[in-house]
């Protein structure tokens, strides 16, 4: 009598590469969309249960309705593009000064000596308490925006820019002059990349404060178009889904920012130069 051995059945192979990817991939979607679906259905749940006048704390169906409105009629469309804008000429003002600055503050102990107590003393100060001297000074409009914006925005660029020049190690430095580098190659290929983890981190913070001093001063300058305009006059009239619009437009604007630009530029540098994780 034989016995017949069954058959063995085929090894399990491990998925490959890109279906890992693509599982990594949903599995980065559902993290990100995963805490903004907390907070829809606790904003629901709140405004079904009738905690707040239905005026006041709409449901998220009235926002989504007034913004596929504004969207349809182009009037959103409108104040999006001029409050980007200004943003995006401030932004790039304080981005060009702040590194700069913050740059000369972490190579020359005098500039260091000059500058640092005049930021120290006026980056504690709200942005909006600057508005009234700017608008005397330079009057209603775009001008008195951009350079509000680039001011305040410019404060934590230039400090973290200078927190990174300072902290290159020295044995850095001394190595790389070691090696015969002269001052444009020690800043090209160690100062820069050294400091640009925090520059990174500066740029990010200059970027939220541009946001929240913007969207204050393009009602006070009287600007005619831009998503502070409209939000500041929904207010008037009690439309809290248009205000509620405009500020979640605020909110994408700056999620995408976050994703396409500065995790960007993130990935082709500092993580892969392996200075970041």
């Amino acid at each position: 009598m034989s016995i017949v051995a069954p058959a063995a059945s085929p090894p399990l192979l491990p998925a490959g590469p890109s279906a890992q990817r693509g599982e990594s991939r949903w599995r980065l979607i559902a993290r990100t969309a995963f805490p903004f679906l907390v907070v829809a259905l606790a904003w629901e749940a709140t405004a079904r249960l009738g905690i707040f006048p239905r005026k006041l704390f709409p449901p998220l169906e009235e926002v989504a309705a007034a913004l596929l409105r504004l969207t349809a009629d182009g009037v959103l469309p409108h104040h999006v593009l001029d409050t980007l804008v200004r943003l995006f000429a401030g932004f790039a003002l304080a981005a060009v000064a702040g590194v700069a600055i913050g740059f000369a503050m972490g190579r020359s102990r005098r500039a260091e000596d000059v500058i640092l107590p005049l930021i120290s003393i006026g980056a504690p100060i709200p942005g909006l308490a600057y508005a009234p001297l700017f608008l005397l000074w330079f009057g209603l409009g775009n001008v008195t925006a951009v350079l509000l914006v680039a001011f305040v925005s410019a404060f934590p660029i230039i400090f973290n820019t200078w927190t990174g020049v300072k902290a290159v190690k020295e044995v850095w430095v001394r190595s790389a002059q070691a090696m015969g580098a002269d001052d444009r190659r020690l800043l090209h290929h160690v100062i820069l990349p050294g400091a640009l983890p925090y520059m990174l981190t500066g740029l990010r913070l200059g970027l939220a404060q541009a946001w929240r001093i913007l969207v204050g001063i393009e009602m006070l300058a009287a600007v005619p178009w831009g998503l502070g305009w409209m939000i500041f006059g929904a207010r008037e009239f009690l439309n809290t889904d248009v205000m509620l619009a405009g500020v979640a437009v605020i909110g994408a604007i700056g999620l995408t920012l976050e994703k396409l630009v500065f995790q960007r530029l993130e990935r082709y540098t500092v993580v892969r130069w392996g200075m970041m994780a």
